[in-house]
């Protein structure tokens, strides 16, 4: 068998994506994702049969891995705790009581874990969709784009943990237990460099660029380690990834900035599309079409149960026009949207098809709620995504994934 030939077809599709996209119109160009998702399908098993999500397993883990640490990266802890964020975390708290009352008048679950993950489905946010946009409309490391940031953040936390809590393979009690000891190591990953090393450091320091690459190098084994924690305590990769970036962000070494070029490089050059290729081949189609109004009552469920909150909480922190852009953006899902309906589907707590139109709905999400919010006039009578070009950080133009 030639193991090669299905990922001809996958890097044809994560090259082609941002040359499309740039072709578009800058003020009707869709997110990069998006295009990532549909060549998936096109080439997945709904319709050429070219590649499978299995021929590209371990890339795509390595995608979704580097996707979020990037997202973990960009996040300062400290925000967390200041009034925004602890605002922002009450938002995302009321969203999940919110979709908590939601699935429960609407689906009726039988079970506990039912209602789980229904309720999580609702209540999370693509911040590593978000950020590349928030990056090509040079806005990142604006006081909104720092907003979006912490409200995302929340969006993506929040949900990991009540994953982990709640539907992962241990009971919700030891679930509890492992939780803080993977917080409890992940703290102390981050506090090795206060007994600085000096010898070790030169060493890294002396080899970081040209052939050695050793500051990249230790940057893929923090995440691949992480990874291989996450998955050992029973938890989704996602979060391992996010606190991978997190850490990171405490104590990488050497260039910072360079290392930052060659990350982006790396995980948007190779791994990322990978993962939202192989996100579009595994998506059910036939189940989407067999029920084509089922993901858009999802699509306006989210945006009423994710973005209302944010509207009501952070009512004194941004102005109007830039809250509803943030609860638009907030209302953003996917990636993690894939993993939890992908969870829940192989645990026989969700259905086939309901997992086929969250995902469904998610797609719409990334294709509509950028679009809309990058119009919507702001301080000044510019909106957040007009024809400013990104930073030097930025993916390629067009929206990276």
């Amino acid at each position: 068998m030639n193991v090669y030939a299905p990922l001809v077809p996958v890097f044809v599709v994560a090259l082609l994506a941002p040359l499309l996209t740039g072709l578009m119109p800058v003020r009707s160009r869709l997110p990069q994702v998006v295009l990532l998702l549909l060549g998936g399908v096109l080439i997945g098993p709904s319709v050429l049969k070219m590649a499978a999500p299995d021929d590209v397993t371990l890339l795509s883990d390595l995608g979704m891995g580097f996707l979020f640490l990037l997202a973990g990266y960009e996040l300062q802890p400290s925000n967390l705790r200041e009034r925004l964020g602890r605002r922002a975390g009450a938002a995302w708290g009321t969203s999940l009581v919110l979709a908590a009352v939601v699935v429960l008048l609407i689906v009726r679950p039988d079970k506990e874990e039912e209602l789980a993950a229904g309720a999580i489905a609702l209540t999370t946010t693509a911040l590593g969709v978000v950020l590349p946009v928030l990056r090509d409309a040079g806005k990142l490391d604006s006081p909104f784009g720092r907003s979006v940031l912490v409200i995302g953040a929340y969006g993506e936390l929040g949900p990991i943990v009540a994953m982990a809590l709640l539907l992962g393979s241990r009971g919700s009690g030891a679930a509890a237990v492992l939780l803080v000891l993977f917080a409890v190591l992940a703290v102390a990953i981050a506090l090795v460099p206060g007994s600085r090393a000096p010898v070790a450091v030169r060493l890294v320091e002396g080899s970081e660029h040209g052939t050695g690459q050793s500051t990249l190098r230790l940057t893929v084994l923090l995440l691949v380690g992480l990874l291989s924690v996450a998955s050992a305590f029973g938890f989704d990769a996602v979060l391992g990834a996010f606190v991978g970036g997190m850490v990171l962000r405490r104590w990488a070494p050497g260039d910072v900035g360079r290392l930052e070029k060659k990350l982006d490089a790396v995980a948007f050059g190779v791994f990322i599309p990978v993962f939202f290729v192989s996100s579009g081949m595994a998506l059910d189609v036939a189940s989407i079409l067999a029920a084509p109004a089922l993901p858009l009552v999802l699509f306006a469920l989210m945006v009423l149960v994710r973005g209302g909150p944010v509207l009501l909480w952070l009512r004194r922190e941004l102005p109007t026009g830039e809250r509803v852009q943030a609860a638009l953006y907030s209302a953003t899902a996917l990636p993690l949207l894939v993993a939890l309906t992908g969870i829940a589907v192989e645990r026989g707590i969700m259905s086939t098809q309901t997992g086929a139109a969250l995902v469904g709905a998610g797609v719409l999400s990334v294709i509509v709620l950028p679009l809309v919010a990058g119009r919507i006039p702001v301080r000044g009578g510019e909106p957040t995504g007009s024809d400013t070009e990104g930073p030097d950080r930025a993916a390629p133009t067009g929206g990276s994934p």
